[in-house]
C-alpha cells in the first residue's frame, strides 16, 4: 500500500515540484482531531509521511502540528482552531466535532485566508472545503449486513454511537439502523454514546447488555464504541453469545478479532486519511484547486486478513 501512495502520489505532483522547489519557506499545516486518541495517531502517522515524501520531492520543508483537544469538545476544538488561525498557518487540518457548532470558526479561517481540508467528516452545508475520508454510510452499512449474517437474520441488537454532534458518527448510526429496517426479525433495543471513549463505551455496553439478556449482537458508529463493547462482552462471559462487528483498525480493536470476542471491523483506513489530507492541503498552499471528496475507501478486517 506504501508504494502505491509513493507511486500515485509522485505523478500527481511532478507538475508542481518545480514551482515548489522555487520556495524554499517552511511550509506549516495544523492538524486538529476530535480528541486525543489512538486512532488520530494512525492519521498523524499517514500525514507524517505525506510531509516527509513532499520534503523530499520538493526540497521544501512541510511541518505537521498536532493540535488534539483532550476530550471531545467543540468550544475546546473551537478554541484550537482559533489559535491555530491567529499563527497564519499555510492550512488547517480538520475533523470536526460539530458542523453547526464549528461553522463560526471556520468562517474566521475563510477570512484571514487561511486554506482548510476536513478528514472523516464533512464540511457545513455552504463551505467549498475539500473532504477526506471513507463513506460514512457504506462503511455503517457494512458493519451492520455482517452482523445481520452472524445472527442469522434475527433478534434484538444495539448501536453505540460515538459523539452525537458528529456528522460522521450520526451518519454510520442512521445507515445502521437503516440496513436492520431491512430485516423483519431484527430490533434494535438500545443505543449508547460514548463520546469517543473506551471506558465510557465499555460502561455503556455492560449497562445495556444488563438491561436486555437477550442481546445477540452490536455495532459501533467510532473506533473508541467496538473495543469498550468487546471488552463489556469479555468481562460479561457473553463472548461468542453476543457477537459485535466493530469499526476501524486500533490494536485494540485487532486484538479482540484475534480472540474470538468481536468478529470483524470494517476500517476507514486513518493513516490514508492523514496522508491524502497532507496532499490536498499542499495543493491548496501552492493555489492548486483540489477535489470536493478524496475517497481513501474501507477495508473488512477479519482473523484472515489480520
Amino acid at each position: 500500500m506504501k508504494t502505491a501512495f509513493l507511486l500515485a502520489t509522485a505523478i500527481m505532483l511532478a507538475p508542481l515540484a518545480a514551482r515548489a522547489a522555487d520556495d524554499h519557506a517552511p511550509l506549516r499545516f495544523v492538524l486538529i482531531p476530535k480528541t486525543v486518541h489512538p486512532w488520530f495517531d494512525k492519521v498523524n502517522t499517514g500525514a507524517r509521511a505525506a510531509a516527509d515524501l513532499l520534503e523530499k520531492t520538493t526540497g521544501r520543508k512541510v511541518e505537521i502540528e498536532y493540535r488534539a483537544p483532550q476530550t471531545a469538545d467543540v468550544s475546546s476544538q473551537n478554541d484550537i482552531i482559533e489559535r491555530a488561525i491567529a499563527t497564519h498557518p499555510d492550512g488547517l487540518i480538520l475533523d470536526l466535532l460539530d458542523e453547526k457548532g464549528n461553522h463560526a470558526t471556520m468562517l474566521e479561517a475563510v477570512d484571514e485566508k487561511v486554506p482548510m481540508t476536513v478528514f472523516d467528516s464533512l464540511p457545513p452545508e455552504g463551505m467549498d472545503i475539500t473532504a477526506v475520508g471513507a463513506d460514512f454510510c457504506e462503511q455503517g452499512t457494512i458493519a451492520a449486513q455482517r452482523l445481520a449474517g452472524l445472527i442469522g437474520e434475527k433478534g434484538e441488537v444495539a448501536i453505540m454511537i460515538g459523539v452525537p454532534t458528529a456528522p460522521n458518527h450520526t451518519r454510520r448510526a442512521e445507515c445502521e439502523r437503516a440496513a436492520f429496517a431491512k430485516y423483519p426479525q431484527i430490533r434494535v433495543v438500545a443505543t449508547g454514546i460514548d463520546n469517543d471513549s473506551i471506558e465510557t463505551a465499555q460502561k455503556q455496553a455492560s449497562a445495556i447488555m444488563q438491561a436486555h439478556p437477550d442481546l445477540v449482537g452490536w455495532v459501533a458508529c467510532d473506533a473508541s464504541g467496538p473495543v469498550g463493547i468487546g471488552q463489556a462482552i469479555r468481562e460479561s462471559g457473553r463472548t461468542g453469545k453476543v457477537k459485535e462487528v466493530g469499526l476501524d483498525n486500533l490494536n485494540d480493536m485487532i486484538q479482540l478479532i484475534r480472540d474470538g470476542v468481536a468478529d470483524s471491523s470494517a476500517s476507514s483506513r486513518p493513516e490514508m486519511q492523514g496522508y491524502w489530507a497532507v496532499i490536498a492541503a499542499w495543493q491548496q498552499a501552492l493555489g492548486q484547486k483540489t477535489p470536493k471528496y478524496i475517497d481513501t475507501g474501507i477495508d473488512v478486517l477479519t482473523r484472515k486478513n489480520i
